[in-house]
């Protein structure tokens, strides 16, 4: 197999892996955000509990699908790798690093990501063939 195609297949795995894994936090927090029960989140930044769950909702749950398309793949890094730096340092600020290092694992793989781009394997790179 070409180096290139293992680099993209690569890329592939890693994007649609960690936007999967990223869902299994965001999904929770959509549904507490749309459900019924008052919402108790973390107000981190100070700006409400509902604005906090909606930031983060939408990072983790919107931006997470987003990764696993490979669709606005660099510009929905960013949201997530703002949340996870929140998480690792505001609300786990405090926490011992074990705490710290799944948020700041999430967010190496996410900064990985927005470098190298979606890869081929992805609907950023159809909409460029379309271009062509």
């Amino acid at each position: 197999m070409k180096k290139a195609l293992l680099e993209d297949l690569a890329l592939l795995i890693l994007r649609a892996g960690s936007g999967a894994m990223i869902l299994t936090h965001g999904y929770p927090k959509l549904m507490r955000l749309i459900g019924d029960e008052p919402i108790k989140f973390m107000d981190l930044l100070g700006i409400g509990s509902t604005a906090s769950l909606a930031l983060a909702t939408f990072a983790e749950f919107f931006c997470g699908t987003l990764l696993i398309l490979g669709f606005k793949t660099r510009l929905a890094t960013i949201p997530l790798m703002i949340t996870m730096l929140t998480a690792a340092f505001v609300a786990h600020g405090a926490d011992p690093f074990g705490r710290k290092e799944l948020p700041l694992l999430y967010f190496i793989v996410f900064l990985f990501i927005m470098i190298f781009g979606a890869g081929k394997f992805s609907l950023d790179a159809l909409g460029k063939k379309s271009l062509l």
